[in-house]
């Protein structure tokens, strides 16, 4: 059987949510590989809204089992704030539906002050980050210094976190942060104790062994344009956000992958600092981020919005695999009379049809344009319905591409998205 991966391929959110809690109906498991609670997927049905920070999309789907992977950086105080929540709103019982890796990295509160206190000390170099302890504890993971959700089973582990959290106290004050590192103590002890509820699992073995009789889909945080390696350096995030990433963060090895799902906009956002060649700056980027309603899901930062970056997207593609494309709020373009795609650029005077090394080149786009379709396809369930306009729309990129489009997302809710 396969792992089939959905992933972001901008610079995150592009809807990653509502796509896995789509086709979490034709998987048994659904399995989250990297990232940490810095990224929430938004999940609208029901006349319900939820935010997933850290528990995977396939949650809501009764039969679905849920896997925190390895890959994964876990803040136990969040982790069950968002755990408690869906139970009390929906009755799900979440400690059934969940397995997490031992080998996860636990995010301590010394991580979050940590990071607030790099972020204080860039000045205005700073690259926007959510200030959730995500780097500082991939850092330790790194250096060798993290514990791990297998460690709380350790009759010990209060002597580790200690440890640790000394470590991060010494570095606190050699940057002169002022802070209680003490403060929330009590707080993560308590959520270390809930975590113990969950079945904690080698997850190599555990997700390897149910690979022998079905398909799972593996689910990624952020976007392709933030990987650690090949995003836009260092404006990015900590983790692998690619494809590769979930055979690092789940123990499958590359030959059982099978479906490579792409997301994106049909117009392209960021949160937080880094190059984005397309951003705009005028009414039009403010018009898109009022209908696209572009403010952080967990943080509630308004988002920088701009037009389809083909260049990039075709980076991202080439990155991963991408096996199959998932256009998602193509009806937030329906009133433009003009739609734009970026095509190649200009990069320090020169034309190039390549993401560039330099994340500080001064990059100038070069558009292709579009006429707008005028149509509200928020009502469209076939693709037969789509206008004239927006299907050349669809097959340009599909050439430029040179990967399908499967999914056409409409709307925010389940039934809103056309199956092509």
């Amino acid at each position: 059987m396969k792992l089939d991966v959905v992933l972001g391929l901008q610079w995150g959110d592009e809807g990653k949510g509502k796509i896995v809690d789509v086709l979490a109906s034709r998987y048994q498991t659904v399995a989250r590989f990297q990232g940490g609670p810095n990224a929430g997927h938004s999940l609208h049905f029901d006349g319900q809204s939820f935010v997933l920070r850290s528990v995977p999309s396939g949650i809501f789907r009764q039969d679905a089992k849920n896997i925190v992977g390895n890959g994964v950086v876990l803040d136990p105080i969040t982790f069950r704030g968002e755990c408690e929540n869906i139970a009390e709103k929906t009755g799900i019982p979440v400690t059934k539906r969940i397995v997490i890796a031992k080998k996860a990295h636990l995010i301590l509160p010394t991580h979050r002050l940590l990071d607030a206190a790099n972020e204080a000390a860039m000045g205005k170099g700073k690259i926007g980050s959510t200030l959730k302890g995500i780097g500082p504890t991939y850092t330790d993971k790194i250096s060798r210094h993290g514990l791990r959700v297998g460690d709380i089973l350790a009759p010990d582990f209060a002597d580790r976190y200690a440890k640790l959290q000394n470590r991060h106290m010494t570095l606190l004050n050699q940057m002169g942060f002022e802070c209680d590192p003490h403060a929330e103590d009590a707080d993560f002890m308590a959520a270390v104790e809930y975590l113990k509820q969950f079945e904690l699992v080698d997850c190599e073995y555990y997700i390897n062994d149910l690979l022998k009789d079905h398909d799972i889909l593996a689910e990624g945080a952020q976007g392709s344009m933030l990987d650690v390696d090949y995003g836009s350096y260092p404006f990015v995030t900590s983790s692998t956000t690619s494809c590769s990433g979930a055979c690092v963060g789940l123990g499958v090895n590359p030959h059982l992958v099978g479906h490579v799902y792409g997301i994106f906009k049909a117009y392209c956002t960021r949160v937080g600092s880094g190059p984005f060649p397309t951003e705009l700056f005028d009414e039009t980027g403010e018009e898109i981020r009022r209908i696209g309603h572009e403010f952080g899901a967990v943080t509630g930062r308004p988002r920088r919005c701009g037009w389809l970056d083909l260049v990039a997207l075709k980076y991202a593609v080439m990155i991963s695999g991408v096996t199959d494309l998932i256009m998602m709020k193509s009806d937030c373009l329906d009133t433009f009379e003009t739609i734009k795609v970026c095509t190649s650029y200009i990069v320090d005077g020169k034309p190039s049809d390549q993401w560039p090394f330099d994340t500080y080149a001064d990059i100038q786009p070069v558009y292709t344009e579009f006429k707008g379709w005028h149509t509200d396809l928020t009502h469209c369930r076939t693709e037969e319905e789509l206008p004239a306009e927006f299907r050349d729309y669809i097959a340009f990129m599909e050439q430029y591409l040179g990967v399908p489009i499967k999914i056409i997302s409409v709307g925010p809710d389940r039934e809103a998205t056309i199956m092509r």
